[in-house]
């Protein structure tokens, strides 16, 4: 293995016969020498982890900031958005996997280099994301410290499955993420590869570190469609704040998963449900009546936002807020 941008992962612990520890996320692999952890991209050699995607970018585009999904942060705006390869969770139904659970091609770059590109194509902000951005930490790390430096806003779409200290550590220089929640029931996250909990405590100290967040939650039938379940988990997200917005998504057949798409009427089911407890909700992945994508003033009730698709209309919105009653609706840092 050549290492074209060698960088020894941030979080680890050495051990015994040359194995080391990966303290990255709550996996926390014991790797051999010569092997890698779950999510296929820290190796250990010689006794040391190292990043294998570091600076590798599998995908790179300017998104609109609605695909992130995050709807309550710089609306509007299009934002550079980068995905290196593999993942920390094994979801049967993933809808990136040719990246995630491959090693696809890939075009090298620095930090440096990254912030150049964002700069050139004049956007605001870098999105890290379409792969598992916990699983390029390193790189995400020396890249959004810099771009804070120069002014850049950084944002993740992630799983939120990471340990607390790379967490505390990353948070200084993030402002907004998306983070799934794929399920209410541990049952189903370790199906997933993942931990309930450990997703939850990750949006609990996102949230109070002041960061932007908005969750999304892919319906798949027989894995996540409990409607009482899914009632517990709006409840649960109300608890840290209803004003959080809810991404419900629909899934179609990937992967592994030859199930059919998660019927129509059972997203606007969760939508209801969703709506007695939060203030923003909205329906993705469908097409439906843009009913189900714009937003409302929670207040006063009045269209704030038009969406159609990536297609999206200010209509009572001034400086972040409803411009009938002045609450607050969207972030601008």
């Amino acid at each position: 293995m050549t290492y074209t941008m060698k960088r020894e992962a941030v979080f680890q612990e050495s051990l015994e016969d040359n194995k080391v520890r990966c303290l990255l996320c709550p996996h926390k692999c014991v790797i051999e020498e010569g092997k890698v952890g779950i999510c296929g991209v820290r190796k250990n050699v010689k006794g040391t982890l190292y990043s294998l995607n570091y600076g590798e970018i599998s995908s790179m585009a300017m998104d609109p900031m609605e695909k992130k999904p995050l709807f309550h942060f710089r609306p509007g705006e299009a934002v550079l958005s980068i995905g290196s390869w593999g993942c920390n969770m094994r979801c049967p139904f993933c809808q990136n996997w040719q990246i995630s659970k491959e090693r696809p091609p890939v075009n090298r770059t620095t930090p440096n280099q990254l912030i150049q590109t964002a700069l050139e194509y004049g956007s605001n902000a870098i999105a890290y994301t379409y792969s598992e951005p916990v699983v390029m930490y390193e790189f995400m790390l020396d890249t959004a410290r810099i771009a804070l430096k120069e002014g850049l806003y950084n944002i993740m779409v992630t799983n939120g499955y990471i340990e607390k200290e790379p967490l505390k550590l990353l948070l200084n220089y993030i402002h907004a993420a998306n983070i799934d929640l794929k399920a209410f029931d541990d049952k189903t996250y370790r199906k997933l590869g993942g931990a309930l909990e450990s997703v939850k405590e990750t949006i609990k100290y996102a949230y109070e570190r002041g960061i932007h967040i908005e969750l999304t939650t892919l319906v798949v039938p027989g894995d996540n469609d409990d409607p009482n379940l899914f009632e517990e988990e709006v409840k649960w997200i109300a608890s840290i704040d209803r004003k959080i917005p809810l991404h419900i998504t629909r899934y179609f057949p990937n992967y592994r998963y030859t199930r059919p798409p998660t019927p129509v009427n059972t997203l606007i089911s969760f939508w209801n449900i969703a709506k007695r407890y939060l203030d923003f909700v909205y329906i993705g992945n469908v097409g439906l009546n843009n009913r189900y994508e714009s937003t409302y003033c929670p207040k006063c009730g009045a269209l704030v936002i038009e969406r159609q698709g990536y297609d999206i209309r200010f209509v009572n919105f001034k400086d972040g807020a409803c411009s009938k009653c002045g609450t607050e609706i969207a972030r601008y840092e």
